[in-house]
């Protein structure tokens, strides 16, 4: 888990990599209800589309931006 401000209010996060050609998927599960989310991007933005995999899961939780 990450320390960063906007995660921490989600509590515990597994985040995943998946590497497919010029493009990678990350995984994101809430650990405490089991909610997985995923987005895709660009190989060379992990950072981006794990941003983007973390507002989706705030969106399915339910929890404000």
């Amino acid at each position: 888990m990450a320390t960063d401000a906007p995660r921490s209010e989600l509590g515990e996060v597994i985040v995943e990599f998946t590497r497919n050609g010029p493009y990678v998927k990350c995984s994101a599960i809430h650990v405490a209800t089991g909610r997985e989310v995923s987005a895709m991007g660009p190989v060379h933005e992990p950072k981006a589309v794990e941003r983007v995999a973390i507002a989706k899961l705030r969106r399915a939780l339910d929890l404000p931006a």
